[in-house]
């Protein structure tokens, strides 16, 4: 078997794939050097400079995988590699412990000014009293996003004796309290926090988590660091803070545009930067490669893949039953998790008529992923869906039931939060999933783009007011659908728009007299 390597990799890495295949390094590959060259391979290792397109995918004949040696894998089109059969694989886990310690490096760094006095130093001067710092001991550490890598930085904040509080929707007090920390909100964090430091995924609920306001709170001695995504922070709001002594420093590994050499936060004192270094470390490099690599070599020898972005490859009439269904299950029980939009606890799966009898687990995991995704992003995949779901003690529980009522296969997707509960039933029909309940209200949706849920009483003069104040902003509704219920009734209201609503926008809209709700959902 062979394997093109089309970037540079550790050699480590190298070594292990040269020990079972023909190995080719070719790195700096155009994507019509790709096409030419794929039929010759079983598997591609990329990094971040390879573009493996939907055209790279259909050119393949013999690849079975194809492995990212980092996180991200938005240089790959996943959806056309699944439905060739091709397994993408990444290493979320190669990273994690360099991206903690460089977290703690910075607050350190913040702590006791270190970066300023080196440079002070080498300019031949001798400032020790500008330098003054702070201990760290006894401090307070707010940690916002509590996944793998902010775990980790909780746990080495502990062993350097700092009090450690924690946000995250996601993760349950049981579990908290198992990690010795206190769960609170963010914005009351940021009022007793000394150091704040950021690692959640770059989702519409975190961009600019941390915005003016919560500046505004913080106090005047705090410091607050981003070794996550760009974003998360407001940067704007952040270079005001600095400038004008509202919190005592800050110290920042990434930015919303890198190279970033236009933004202001780059004038700013009291500011430590560095150029996106939380995976730099030689073993973060070796670690990557030689995951993928394990991942290249368990695959082509008929094994199993650990880190499976999409879903391994199965009998191909099997799959072409169940992708329909995989995506659609996928797709709303992410829409059902934004509906809730808080910690979790129960998720069943409940499948009704022909698809009973099938083989449904690779659909029960695409609905335990999508309802993951909402808090980890891409951290979460087919592969460790359901252990993440343990570890967060969600509890997953999966029915089946042959009869049949209007279609001849159906699922539905139901998860609970103590007394409320978010459910959808869909089917798929001509090869196409569709949401035909939403909670108990009949509809007829087409899940794409963006749709606006509205919990709303049954009355005149309720859908044509939401309905001018999303064309008054150039929102255009792509489609319709509203629940039936006696007059006085709740019932509800799904529409598809072509375009992202802003919060201002369903704020207003939920002032509307006879709206009890209104929320958006990003498929």
């Amino acid at each position: 078997m062979k394997v093109l390597v089309s970037d540079p990799l550790s050699e480590q890495g190298l070594t292990l794939l040269k020990e079972h295949f023909t190995v080719d390094l070719l790195t700096g590959l155009s994507e019509d050097d790709l096409i030419e060259k794929m039929p010759e391979y079983d598997a591609l290792v990329i990094r971040s400079g390879t573009q493996v397109t939907s055209k790279v995918i259909e050119a393949s004949i013999n690849m079975k995988i194809i492995g990212r040696a980092g996180v991200g894998v938005d240089n790959v089109d996943v959806e056309a590699a699944t439905q060739k059969g091709i397994i993408v694989v990444n290493a979320p886990e190669g990273n994690m412990l360099s991206a903690a310690e460089h977290t703690i490096a910075m607050m350190m760094s913040l702590a006791r000014n270190i970066p300023q006095a080196n440079e002070s130093l080498k300019s031949k001067k001798w400032e020790r009293s500008k330098f003054m710092g702070v201990e760290v001991n006894g401090k307070t550490l707010g940690v916002i996003g509590l996944g793998r890598i902010g775990a980790e930085v909780a746990k080495r904040a502990q062993g350097l004796n700092m009090v450690v509080l924690a946000y995250d929707p996601f993760v349950s007090d049981e579990r908290a309290k198992e990690m010795g920390v206190r769960m609170m909100s963010v914005r009351d964090i940021v009022k007793v926090a000394d150091f704040i430091t950021v690692h959640t995924p770059l989702t519409k609920e975190t961009r600019n988590i941390i915005d003016a306001e919560e500046f505004s709170l913080m106090k005047r001695n705090a410091r607050i660091i981003n070794c996550a995504r760009g974003g998360i922070i407001n940067e704007d709001a952040l270079a005001h803070a600095l400038n004008n002594d509202i919190i005592a420093g800050a110290a920042i590994d990434v930015f919303v545009k890198e190279p970033p050499f236009e933004s202001s936060l780059l004038d700013c004192k009291n500011l430590i930067a560095t150029p996106h270094l939380g995976a730099s470390t030689e073993e973060a490099q070796v670690n990557v490669a030689v995951s993928v690599a394990e991942e290249v070599v368990s695959v082509l020898q008929g094994g199993a893949a650990k880190n499976a972005i999409n879903i391994p490859s199965v009998k191909p009439e099997l799959m072409t039953m169940l992708a329909p269904y995989i995506k659609l299950a996928e797709t709303m029980s992410n829409a059902c998790a934004q509906l809730l939009g808080k910690n979790y606890e129960k998720i069943g799966i409940s499948y009704y008529g022909d698809i009973a009898e099938k083989d449904t687990r690779p659909v029960t995991v695409a609905a335990v992923k999508g309802m993951l995704q909402v808090a980890l992003g891409s951290a979460v995949n087919y592969v460790n869906a359901n252990s993440l779901a343990k570890s967060r003690q969600v509890e997953v529980v999966e029915s089946k039931s042959e009869s049949k009522e209007e279609f001849s296969s159906t699922i539905m997707v139901q998860i609970t939060i103590g007394q409320e509960k978010a459910s959808m039933v869909g089917t798929v029909i001509g090869g196409k999933g569709k949401i035909i309940r939403i909670n108990q209200e009949q509809v007829d949706i087409i899940p794409s783009g963006y749709m606006i849920v509205a919990k709303h009483i049954n009355k005149p003069n309720v859908i044509g007011p939401c309905c001018i104040l999303l064309g008054k902003n150039n929102i255009n509704i792509s489609g319709m659908q509203v629940g039936r219920a006696s007059i006085g009734g709740t019932t509800i209201m799904a529409l598809n728009v072509d375009s992202e609503v802003p919060d201002p926008i369903l704020e207003e809209m939920r002032s509307v007299e006879g709206i009890i709700d209104a929320k958006l959902i990003k498929l």
